[in-house]
């Protein structure tokens, strides 16, 4: 069974362009244009991994992130920060609430893909 992606970004483009290169390695994407979707779609139907932005609408990551990770059911999902905002403070506020990666916008493909097989394994087998 493929593995589950939940892409959370307020722009369309990202969200297409992590999806795109994401099926191409096997994985199941979904898509959330903002923070409150983001968290609905992860509670409803629980992803492998969750790729969050910090500043959405509606819900901020930080939020989102914090709502999942100190919920029980919830907290074994692993959630990685993908942001604009690369400071330090912003790290640390993300290892705060539970984040368990972060990578700074603009990214090369290579880290997204490095960071979701460290996080769950090797991955799905070539389709």
């Amino acid at each position: 069974m493929k593995k589950k992606i939940l892409i959370v970004d307020d722009d369309p483009d990202v969200r297409l362009l992590i999806a795109t290169r994401l099926e191409s390695m096997g994985y199941d994407t979904i898509g959330a244009e903002d923070g409150q979707t983001g968290l609905d779609l992860a509670r409803k139907d629980p992803p492998d991994l969750i790729l969050l932005d910090l500043m959405l609408p509606k819900l901020n990551g930080y939020k989102v992130c914090r709502m999942l990770k100190f919920d029980k059911s919830y907290e074994h999902v692993p959630i990685v920060i993908i942001s604009s905002k690369g400071s330090e403070e912003d790290k640390k506020l993300a290892d705060e609430v539970g984040a368990d990666g972060y990578i700074t916008k603009p990214f090369e493909k290579t880290e997204i893909a490095a960071t979701i097989q460290k996080l769950l394994g090797s991955g799905n087998p070539p389709v």
